[in-house]
């Protein structure tokens, strides 16, 4: 298997690594197809993008015919075997951002599966990063469902199908989740020994390991903030506030709650917690609600450990990162 390659902060290009449990996976995937769309959602910056881009290479090696949509990034690619069919889902691409119309690539995609299938049955795979931003987060329900379509009701017969979507939204989790259309996967930060690889990549002075595996968790985003600022965790903290809306009239009319969930991320799943704060959390890319049980079969790749104070870690709640939940202790400070 090829690993690809990343950028992971300008100037510095690094070869994906480890996620060997989630790569297993892949390849069961890849043999079996997926019954259901597969919708991913982690934290912000956990290495949800890394971890497509290398599934798309695994699954073309394993003679798929794969569409990768990423519509933020403005990526996108058709690793076909079809020259026709490329050079036209390529001419679309260009004429829709042209227009500035990119939500029009990610609808697309349903004509160009078929298409392939027109010609010859084959195996197709669609992997699908960060769309709803771009589609609307009440359209996500619904492009999940043209997704499930295209697996249980194709207009032409299909050898397998692997259909991967991945989202840190929180609220549209919350939105596909009303539904049984999809199986909702959630992957974590990187495992330790992991994270270790990729910061060891990273050249110049740095902080020994075991203060960044604290600062960011095993956050790849993190790690590269970080590594940009010169390892200087204030001014990562002041971006985060500022990002996050973390303003002084946010922290004051929450601040006695706050201060209870900087402590303990299940406090938000306790009744008397304020629904509408909760919102905010989730809605602010802060923290993560509801935590899957930890069983190994529900997850993509190593599950995080039920409970760790230091990282954060709740049994039914988490912060996307010990940074994030570091922003609002500072926050709280300064209000």
């Amino acid at each position: 298997m090829r690993r690809v390659e990343l950028d992971f902060v300008p100037g510095l290009r690094v070869e994906f690594v480890d996620r060997d449990v989630a790569l297993r996976q892949v390849s069961e995937w890849a043999e079996k197809g997926t019954r259901f769309p597969i919708v991913i959602f982690g934290p912000e910056g956990c290495g949800k993008t890394a971890f497509l881009k290398q599934a798309v290479e695994m699954l073309r090696e394993s003679g798929y015919e794969v569409f990768y949509i990423h519509p933020l990034d403005e990526v996108f690619d058709a690793k076909v075997s079809f020259p026709d069919v490329k050079r036209a889902f390529m001419d679309f691409v260009e004429k829709a951002l042209a227009e500035n119309a990119v939500g029009r690539v990610v609808w697309a995609v349903f004509d160009f599966t078929r298409k392939i299938l027109s010609i010859r049955r084959s195996r197709v795979a669609v992997v699908v990063d960060d769309a709803f931003q771009v589609i609307g987060v009440d359209k996500a329900a619904a492009y999940v469902k043209g997704l499930l379509n295209i697996i249980e009701h194709p207009v032409y017969d299909y050898d397998r199908m692997v259909v991967l979507v991945a989202t840190s939204e929180g609220l549209s989790r919350e939105e596909i989740g009303r539904h049984s259309w999809a199986e909702i996967t959630p992957i974590w930060n990187m495992p330790q020994g992991g994270f270790k690889q990729l910061y060891e990549k990273l050249t110049g002075p740095k902080p020994p390991f075991d203060d960044v595996w604290r600062l960011t968790g095993g956050n790849p985003r993190m790690l590269a903030r970080l590594y940009q600022a010169n390892w200087h965790v204030d001014y990562v903290l002041n971006r985060i506030i500022d990002e996050r809306g973390l303003s002084r009239d946010f922290i004051a009319r929450w601040r006695s709650w706050l201060e209870k969930v900087v402590d303990d991320p299940d406090v938000v799943s306790e009744v008397e917690f304020p629904g509408e704060l909760r919102h905010e959390l989730i809605r602010r890319n802060l923290l993560i609600y509801t935590m899957y049980s930890r069983r190994p079969y529900l997850w993509i790749d190593e599950m995080p450990p039920e409970r760790d104070s230091e990282m954060g870690i709740g049994k039914y709640a988490a912060w996307h990162t010990p940074l994030h939940r570091d922003a609002v202790k500072k926050a709280l400070g300064e209000a």
